[in-house]
């Protein structure tokens, strides 16, 4: 992950940007059982903030691209977990526990990532999660790439 301190950024910026990442938390809590709430949370600001700084928009759709990197997973363990317990299709299994445990480590992981990138960035410091910056730089060009 490469940090890069971002003097231009204004304080007020600084907190946009860190917001992004705050609300799949704030989702997280409100919306725990239900994997998507953290993806709608971070798609309504991302659109919000659509038109926003550089930096705002770099890091909301960095956010956005975090949480569409789970949502699969958290998804596919929901509707296994509905399948076994309310719809009673299946039963517990290995494959199912192994997955479960898999998800929720993904889950910790991107956790943790989340909160070090929103302080990280309300510091002021240009914070790249690892492979989803680079998608993210073709999605936000930076001011001196783009073409009026």
């Amino acid at each position: 992950m490469k940090n890069e301190l971002i003097p231009q950024s204004s304080e007020h910026e600084r907190e946009y940007a860190s917001n992004g990442y705050i609300m799949s938390l704030v989702a997280v809590m409100a919306g725990l059982p239900i994997p998507i709430v953290n993806l709608i949370a971070s798609l309504i600001f991302f659109l919000a903030n659509r038109k926003a700084t550089y930096f705002v928009r770099w890091h909301s759709t960095q956010a956005l691209l975090s949480q569409l990197s789970v949502v699969g997973f958290n998804s596919a363990a929901f509707w296994w977990t509905i399948s076994i317990f309310f719809l009673h299709e299946k039963d517990v299994n290995n494959d199912y526990l192994a997955y479960v445990i898999a998800v929720v480590v993904l889950n910790l992981l991107e956790l943790i990532g989340t909160i070090i990138a929103a302080v990280r960035v309300r510091k002021g410091i240009h914070y790249r999660i690892f492979i989803i910056a680079e998608f993210t730089d073709m999605f936000v060009k930076a001011p001196s790439e783009q073409t009026n």
